[in-house]
């Protein structure tokens, strides 16, 4: 199972960017599109997140945008 999931959408350079990172990483991701999966823009929004991509790793705390720094954590 994926230890990453990434909440993204259409014409989003800072998912793109995230999804490219991690997968010239060689880590495994969900996508999960907010466009299509409407149901999880208010769970993003009540935790206070207004930009995408919002990236959840599990036994981390949740972040937005894209972070090569933190990302590279997770390769390590």
């Amino acid at each position: 199972m994926e230890k990453v999931t990434i909440y993204t959408k259409y014409n989003c350079v800072q998912c793109k960017m995230t999804k490219k990172f991690l997968e010239a990483q060689g880590i495994a991701f969900k996508e999960v599109n907010i466009e299509e999966e409407t149901q999880y823009v208010d769970e993003l929004k009540a935790n206070g997140y207004r930009q995408t991509p919002v990236v959840a790793i599990e036994g981390m705390p949740s972040f937005s945008g894209f972070r090569p720094d933190v990302l590279k954590k997770i390769s390590a």
